[in-house]
């Protein structure tokens, strides 16, 4: 016979805690069960009995009663009244029996120590910050509720792992005209930001163990991600013109990949040279090797039109491209794209498909629709107004307000500049206080991996108004007040800035 333990069964229902009653019974004949109270096979209190001592109503008790029938936790017997079920094991919130904590097994290759690059939030300085005005906020609503009232079918379903067809077209085209990028639509695939385009390449491309070309500095993220498929990343220093090929070459000649910026080195800025462009190629294609060029922020040029790409010379079909809507729209958007050579699509795809299956269809159509029907180019045009002058804002604000600490250019391009400090002065222990009085200044000697490390903050200006900049400007400059730089050895094949810094 079932133990009928209900005179043991206390129950703890306040009327006015805000919780529904239903909720409040459900829950504590829960924790009774799971915690042992009412063990397997104990009988439950009538509903009726149960509602008259807790003084609530009876169809409470009873919709308590079947949610928990629902869920497994009791059985109904016919004529014979509610049980806890059988099929659960005994004691099931007991606390554990106190042992020591053993090790943790060693991490995996993807299991990585990733920076965290990117810091949510609006704070002056940060990077990877877009802004939109009137104009772009009125046709993205546009387009948005046009593609609600006259939905795709497509949209409810499953969408092409490539991304679709018209996206991958208005992407073509645009990269055609823009970047001088040689594709067809075939070769574009869609992915959730560059990120993930990285991340796909490397998965198909490196083995653990393969030899990884990778600027030095770098940009970390990138790192990361190599380290993750076992790469053995190769540091290949970056002068004036960019990566230097050569020593690349001396260190690893038979490397698998070469991870590239060349439009605008990151966090440098420099632009990889012609004759360096031609070296690598020269490289690869004698090797077999792959080049990533990682086209991150091309489109905002100051002083004429962007620069052409490294894949749009390339002959022999070696470069992966790789660009991003993050940066020219909104990172929260998650869309970016890769060009691809035609032996790395089929494979590609199919790394898509076991990760992340496709892009967001949704999306794909407002964006289809923003480029094609030439907004998107317009926005480009006002970001570009609007970035410059957030640019010369805080260039001049740096020097007035730290030019005894900082060196300060306008770049030509891009979405952020590069402070060098002064000699003495350590771009960690002055990102440290920066953040302290609410600025992020990111330093730039972490980068490093072998080189020589510049001692430098990387500053973002787009998404920041002139006024917030210029505050922040003086910010920065409180917040090293009481500090004092001490001698350091500043050589390194950067220590003089760039004849035109990016």
């Amino acid at each position: 016979m079932a133990a009928d333990l209900s005179h043991l069964l206390m129950l703890a229902i306040e009327r006015s805690n805000g919780t529904p009653l239903l909720r409040q019974v459900y829950l504590e004949l829960r924790r009774a069960i799971l915690g042992g109270t009412l063990p397997p096979g104990a009988r439950l209190p009538a509903t009726r009995v149960l509602a008259q001592r807790l003084g609530i109503a009876r169809n409470t008790v009873v919709a308590a009663y079947e949610q928990l029938l629902a869920e497994g936790f009791i059985e109904g017997r016919v004529g014979a009244g509610s049980y806890v079920s059988r099929d659960l094991p005994e004691g099931l919130e007991r606390p554990a029996a106190a042992r020591t904590p053993g090790k943790l097994p060693p991490p995996g290759p993807s299991a990585v120590n990733i920076p965290h690059m990117v810091q949510p939030g609006a704070q002056p300085f940060n990077t990877g910050r877009t802004s939109w005005d009137d104009a772009t906020a009125r046709i993205w609503r546009q387009l948005t509720l046009r593609r609600l009232q006259s939905p795709d079918p497509d949209m409810l379903g499953y969408g092409d792992p490539r991304g679709s067809l018209a996206l991958r077209e208005a992407i073509a085209n645009y990269l055609g005209a823009a970047r001088a990028v040689r594709c067809t639509p075939d070769q574009v695939i869609v992915t959730s930001g560059a990120q993930q385009a990285i991340d796909l390449v490397r998965k198909v491309v490196v083995a653990p163990g393969d030899p990884v070309w990778v600027e030095d500095p770098c940009y970390p993220a990138l790192r990361a991600a190599m380290a993750a498929a076992g790469a053995r990343i190769v540091p290949v220093p970056v002068d004036a013109q960019g990566l230097i090929v050569s020593e690349g070459i001396a260190a690893s000649p038979t490397a698998r990949l070469a991870y590239v910026t060349p439009s605008s080195q990151y966090p440098m800025g420099v632009v990889l040279s012609m004759a360096r462009r031609m070296e690598l190629l020269a490289w690869a294609r004698r090797t077999g090797a792959w080049i990533v060029e990682d086209d991150y922020d091309s489109e905002f040029r100051y002083a004429g039109r962007p620069l052409a790409s490294l894949q749009g010379v390339d002959e022999a079909g070696r470069v992966i491209y790789i660009g991003t809507f993050s940066k020219v729209l909104f990172p929260g958007l998650r869309l970016g794209y890769a060009v691809l050579p035609a032996e790395l699509l089929a494979p590609v795809q199919s790394a898509r498909l076991l990760s992340d299956w496709h892009p967001p269809v949704f999306q794909e159509g407002v964006v289809t629709d923003f480029l094609a029907e030439g907004h998107f180019a317009q926005h480009l045009r006002r970001m570009r107004q609007r970035y410059r002058l957030s640019r010369d804002a805080v260039v001049e604000a740096l020097r007035e307000s730290c030019g005894h600490f900082l060196d300060v250019e306008a770049p030509d391009q891009g979405l952020k500049l590069l402070a060098r400090l002064r000699p003495g002065w350590q771009d960690t222990e002055v990102a440290a206080a920066a953040e302290r009085a609410g600025v992020i200044a990111r330093a730039v000697s972490p980068m490093f991996m072998e080189e020589r490390p510049i001692q430098a903050l990387m500053l973002g200006f787009s998404g920041h108004e002139p006024g917030t900049l210029k505050h922040a400007s003086r910010l920065l400059a409180r917040s090293v007040e009481g500090m004092h730089p001490f001698h350091v050895d500043v050589s390194s094949r950067l220590a003089e800035p760039a004849a035109s810094q990016r």
